[in-house]
């Protein structure tokens, strides 16, 4: 053993397991947060009612009535889930400000652990490995402590070198894999494994994996005696002073418990500060590196089922331009551009046509393929000329929310770059039909490369602005005002 290694663990090894605890404890309770927005699992990307692998809720949709994807949600307690109650958008923001902190850290640590010879302790070099394994797997079946490695039995080693060089990576991959934009600009990449469903299945089950090694782990670490291991954690190494370790250690794990209880209090009683604080450095680095791709999708499949997220508008004004098959109805055009515009269904089928058969992801995890037909979005800014200071666009709709009562009008926020992209369209038929009232009829948005609930439905107003800061509560989109969603991109 090399003389370095037997001088035990360097400080860098033991602050880096710190906020790895710190970081993977937050992944897995904002993880749990958001798989409890559908706890369904899948693998194929259809996501077909019934065809789950895993159902991890009892409630069981209606056969005799209409039911949206909101219906699937189980509500879980803040004592398991950060922030809990139903609170997918903060949810989703912990858990990447939590994989912004874990992969930072992992990366450090990987950089020193192969920069130094303390590789070794994680990396076999001989087939040893393999007798020094079975002999420690005999020990513990019989309740009994193996012989102590240097300073690793074998299933020790085996199993660091597995959670932290195969199954963190994976996690990592197919965390990227449900990207809408990275699916969208490279839809071979989630194929490797089957699909969006099948990664996200895959991110389940390394969650699980995550949370039964946290267990085990903590469990020998008592086994092989707490005050000892904790030495080892703490000082680096086990000749130093248990009673200090001990102390040290417990005030690092109460500090641990305490940021938890402290960040689901602050979520649950302030959402909206908490929104803000959690998309300082994390929103800029999404938009950086998804935001800016174009969608490439040509799907041949259509999903023989596709959910409905959202119930359709009761107010009189829609429920009458329905009635007569939205004859009377007009996108309006409006805001920072030359020539304002009010155009007819008609009118919009006058224009440039373009059909797509793409993957719609929402936010809450489930997918199906659909294929769509509309105008380009750019073909309708080029009509209207718009001025030089426009930057962004707001899709207005007919949608009350009237499930929401007092929240205002259903709106949506993309900026200029977004719909210019190729495959940003208004649509108004679906799978070669005219598009049915439950899908956004008689217009909806289509924007391949963000989540689903940026697709705002029932539309009948563009505004082309240079700020949406005025727009409700100036968050970018209904969902980002009133559930704390994103503020102008949802490419992750």
């Amino acid at each position: 053993m090399d003389a370095t290694l037997q001088l035990g663990f360097p400080l860098w090894v033991r602050l880096t397991h710190f906020f790895n605890f710190l970081f993977i404890t937050l992944l897995i309770r904002s993880g749990i947060e958001i798989i409890g927005s559908h706890p369904k699992l899948y693998w194929r990307d259809d996501a077909l009612p019934g065809s789950e692998w895993l159902r991890l809720t009892k409630k069981q949709m209606p056969k005799n009535q209409p039911w949206t994807a909101e219906d699937e949600i189980t509500p879980i307690s803040p004592v398991v889930a950060l922030p809990g109650q139903n609170n997918l958008g903060l949810g989703r923001h912990w858990h990447f400000w939590g994989v912004s902190g874990w992969v930072l850290t992992g990366f450090i640590y990987i950089v020193l652990l192969f920069g130094t010879p303390q590789w070794r302790r994680l990396v076999p070099t001989s087939w040893d490995i393999l007798p020094a394994t079975w002999q420690a797997i005999v020990a513990y079946a019989h309740f009994r402590l193996p012989l102590d490695g240097n300073p690793f039995n074998g299933i020790q080693q085996l199993t660091y070198f597995f959670v932290i060089l195969i199954l963190s990576p994976l996690q990592i991959v197919t965390g990227i894999m449900m990207s809408p934009a990275l699916a969208a600009r490279f839809p071979w990449f989630s194929g490797i494994f089957g699909g969006r469903q099948a990664a996200r299945s895959l991110h389940f089950i390394g969650l699980i994996l995550f949370v039964g090694f946290i267990v085990i782990h903590i469990s020998l670490v008592v086994a092989h005696g707490f005050a000892l291991e904790m030495a080892k954690i703490v000082l680096g190494g086990e000749s130093h002073s248990h009673v200090l370790a001990v102390t040290i250690g417990l005030i690092g794990i109460a500090g641990v418990i305490a940021f938890h209880f402290w960040g689901t209090w602050y979520s649950l009683s302030f959402p909206f500060r908490a929104k803000r604080l959690l998309e300082l450095g994390v929103d800029p680095l999404q938009r950086f590196l998804f935001h800016h791709w174009d969608s490439r999708q040509n799907y041949e499949h259509v999903s023989a089922y596709a959910r409905v997220n959202g119930h359709p508008p009761r107010n009189e004004t829609y429920e009458r331009l329905a009635a007569t098959n939205f004859k009377d109805w007009r996108l309006e055009l409006s805001g920072m551009a030359a020539k304002k515009l009010s155009l007819s269904l008609d009118d919009l089928r006058q224009m440039p046509r373009q059909t797509q058969t793409t993957l719609h992801i929402c936010i809450q995890g489930w997918s199906y393929f659909a294929q769509w037909t509309g105008v380009p979005v750019s073909a309708i800014m080029d009509k209207c000329d718009l001025l030089p200071n426009a930057r962004f666009l707001v899709f207005h709709t007919l949608d009350e929310k009237w499930e929401r009562p007092g929240h205002g009008y259903y709106y949506e926020v993309i900026d200029l770059e977004i719909a210019r992209l190729s495959q940003t369209i208004l649509a108004y038929e679906m799978n070669g039909q005219p598009l049915p009232v439950p899908y956004g009829a008689p217009l909806r948005l289509r924007v391949e490369n963000q989540l689903g609930y940026k697709m705002a439905k029932w539309i009948n107003r563009i505004e082309f602005v240079d700020t949406f800061e005025h727009i409700g509560k100036g968050q970018g989109g209904w969902r980002d005002d009133v559930l704390h969603y994103y503020p102008s991109d949802a490419g992750i």
